[in-house]
């Protein structure tokens, strides 16, 4: 444990909480750092969801490189069966995929992001597919897009799941709602924002998905009727896209 810094003692013997000394100014420069990466890497594990910078930003100087931190953690768990992963805005402890026959075998199922986009059907993938790239789009925008009425109950899967929500009113009459994805998409993907989604137009050129492609998948006709996205549903969550983005 490091010492504590005079600040913090004289807090305490004043009878007060103690401030957290974030500058660590009384230790030597290699001891400070090394106390820097034990709060980094001690916030990550407690967490149950991705720490973002800001929150990490409240532990270490106001000088120290979160990144170079990061950096060093993970060089640190290089051979260990989990990393430090950049993921959904933030950073998250993760066990390697090489591990998750293993995390299976133990629990019957993986445990981990990706455990409720493995329970999504074919059809769930495809939507949500055809969602990740072209938010926000309607239901409607859906329907044409496959040819096929996309039921709400197949929407209302992707929102159980947790891997899109409303967004804004699109400017179409009756203003239905769009739907986007989420930051638990992003976790469930491994992917830090939506820029990292692979490019479209990359993988068509490389022939490794089309609208085709997309087309030719087993997307079931709607239960549910026709117009009015909006009925019945949740308000839209305002700047859900711009926080995947950033």
């Amino acid at each position: 444990m490091a010492p504590r810094s005079p600040e913090a003692r004289r807090e305490n013997e004043d009878g007060q909480r103690p401030l957290l000394d974030r500058e660590l100014n009384h230790l030597p420069p290699e001891a400070r750092w090394r106390e820097w990466m034990s709060r980094v890497e001690a916030t990550i594990f407690a967490a149950s969801e991705p720490v973002t910078r800001g929150v990490l930003a409240r532990i270490v100087g106001k000088n120290c490189s979160i990144d170079l931190l990061i950096d060093d953690i993970r060089e640190e768990l290089r051979g260990r069966p989990y990393d430090l992963i950049s993921v959904a805005g933030g950073w998250k402890h993760l066990t390697r995929p090489a591990y998750a026959d293993a995390i299976r075998g133990a629990f019957g199922t993986t445990v981990g992001g990706d455990e409720k986009a493995g329970d999504l059907s074919q059809s769930e993938v495809l939507v949500l597919t055809a969602i990740a790239y072209f938010q926000p789009i309607t239901r409607a925008e859906l329907s044409s897009f496959f040819g096929k009425e996309i039921s709400r109950d197949l929407i209302g899967v992707l929102r159980g799941a947790g891997m899109i929500a409303s967004g804004p009113r699109a400017p179409q009459p009756g203003a239905p709602y769009t739907y986007v994805t989420t930051k638990d998409f992003l976790l469930a993907f491994g992917l830090d924002t939506l820029r990292d989604l692979p490019d479209f137009e990359a993988l068509e050129d490389a022939g490794l998905l089309s609208k085709e492609k997309l087309l030719a998948g087993d997307i079931p006709a709607g239960l549910t009727g026709g117009e009015g996205d909006g009925d019945g549903e949740e308000e839209a969550e305002d700047g859900i896209v711009e926080d995947q983005l950033s």
